[in-house]
């Protein structure tokens, strides 16, 4: 059923508390009643939520009720319901990474990002499913049961971020923060049809992140427009002390120049980009985006990224052989799951991982522990790192002869649940077209750009230059403006 509600944006629900024509207590409860009725694990539910935050919720919410009757100025998402992915840190709430191996495991802190939202004033309603440790692109891989689609309840939502795009799509959040190592969040958006932004790497703190692969792993948000994408990128940008790899360059102001007209701006069209295994439909999806932007003024031109069809091996070496090293710190003994008690030490730590682990992570454990042994790091480990830098370079090259980089975000539509559980090589083959800008460390974004002919949502995806996520938001805002509304 269509509620008022289902058109809010991160403006509207601030304006309207603001204006006292509701509280930030009622669009809470309205959001929690409207996930108590369809977001349950069992049967055709969505099952986008692992855990909510109902007391953190309110009280957030009382103290923006108490300023707005005050007449203080708001923060910038007062009132927002927004939901985090569950491999993000909040204190007092599980965060499990959709592990056993983490089931009951509460932090003592705040990732930086969740910090930064309830100060800028939004209220977090709880922790969104995703595949186990952020490895997959399908959202089954989580140990808490997997996440349906929202626009088709037979259909994965996409994966890792699974339960955060299918969190917006399902109008159980204003936004949601999610996650993206190889595409975690750009494939999800394109599946459920709601703009999802990779922000460059180092552009927002991944401190408090339980970490899958260090050099990739990224946080960003989930909208249903790209103006909230760009408020919400606003607050979560910035260098943070306490991440390392936190880039201490200057924050543009992403809103002011969002509806700037995109007249002169340079497309670039990568062929590799488009070659066998494109859905014919989300072909025709992106060449009428294509054609939109250079009918509002845009210089649309071919590249070429010739290392592109080396982004698959290369990443799913150099992401492997890092989680192999992170994930070795869960072994029963300081957090989260622990095996009986066995004769020794190294026969608790091998039952700890063998029940807590499901089988996606344990393949990939073993991928990457594999290609960092003696013998074989040169051969795989290192000569990745070395694709990685001509990938790279690839990046490098054709923003030199243009402003923006047009692609598809995904082969085909959202496919089945359970249609490629049983074969992992297939499932990888999903992302070939997102692993690429996340192993350049752009930055990127997903927009709806239409449906298939039996409703299924297509995402486009826009990249551009290290840190100018402001010229990426504006294109989008471009796309989306051009989009015709649906019914």
């Amino acid at each position: 059923m269509k509620t008022e509600m289902e058109a809010w944006t991160i403006d509207a629900v601030r304006g309207a508390v603001a204006a006292g024509s509701t509280t930030a207590t009622s669009v809470a409860e309205e959001h929690y009643t409207r996930i108590a009725k369809t977001d349950g694990p069992h049967g055709k539910d969505i099952h986008s939520f692992l855990a909510l935050t109902r007391e953190r919720a309110l009280a957030q919410a009382a103290r923006i009720d108490a300023m707005a009757a005050k007449g203080e100025p708001l923060p910038p998402l007062a009132g927002v319901p927004i939901g985090i992915k569950d491999v993000l840190a909040t204190q007092g709430a599980p965060s499990t990474a959709g592990s056993l191996i983490l089931k009951g495991y509460t932090p003592p802190y705040d990732a930086t990002v969740v910090k930064k939202l309830e100060a800028a004033g939004a209220v977090i309603l709880g922790k969104l499913n995703c595949d186990e440790f952020a490895m997959g692109s399908s959202n089954e891989n989580s140990a808490y049961g997997p996440v349906r689609n929202p626009r088709a309840l037979d259909r994965v939502p996409g994966g890792s971020s699974g339960g955060s795009a299918a969190a917006v799509a399902a109008n159980f959040a204003v936004a949601t923060l999610g996650t993206d190592t190889g595409g975690s969040i750009r494939q999800p958006a394109a599946f459920c049809g709601v703009v999802g932004l990779l922000p460059t790497y180092g552009r927002v703190s991944r401190y408090g992140l339980i970490a899958f692969a260090s050099s990739l792993d990224r946080v960003g948000p989930f909208t249903r427009t790209v103006r909230d994408t760009a408020t919400m990128l606003q607050v979560l940008a910035g260098e943070d002390p306490l991440d390392a790899t936190s880039a201490d360059i200057p924050v543009a102001d992403y809103l002011t120049d969002l509806d700037k007209p995109v007249t002169g701006l340079r497309v670039g069209v990568p062929e590799e980009y488009f070659g066998e295994g494109l859905d014919p439909e989300i072909r025709t999806a992106i060449e009428t985006v294509i054609a939109g932007l250079e009918k509002d003024g845009c210089t649309v031109t071919k590249v070429s990224l010739p290392h592109t069809r080396h982004a698959i091996p290369t990443y799913y070496v150099i992401a492997t052989a890092e989680a192999s090293s992170n994930l070795s710190r869960f072994d029963g003994v300081r957090f989260g799951l622990r095996a009986p008690e066995s004769n020794t030490l190294s026969s608790m730590f091998r039952k700890t991982r063998d029940e807590g682990f499901g089988a996606e992570v344990k393949r990939r454990i073993l991928l990457g522990t594999y290609a960092l042994s003696a013998g074989y790091y040169d051969a795989y480990y290192a000569k990745a790192q070395q694709v990685r830098t001509l990938l790279t370079r690839d990046f490098l090259n054709a923003f030199q002869s243009c402003d923006i980089l047009v692609a598809p975000m995904t082969p085909t539509p959202p496919f089945k649940i359970g249609e490629k559980s049983d074969d992992p090589v297939a499932m990888y083959l999903a992302d070939i077209y997102s692993v690429a800008a996340s192993l350049a460390g752009i930055c990127g974004i997903s927009v709806p750009c239409g449906e298939t002919k039996s409703g299924l949502p297509i995402g486009v995806q826009l990249m551009g230059r290290h840190f100018d996520e402001a010229t990426l938001l504006r294109v989008a805002q471009a796309v989306e403006k051009a989009q015709k509304p649906t019914a």
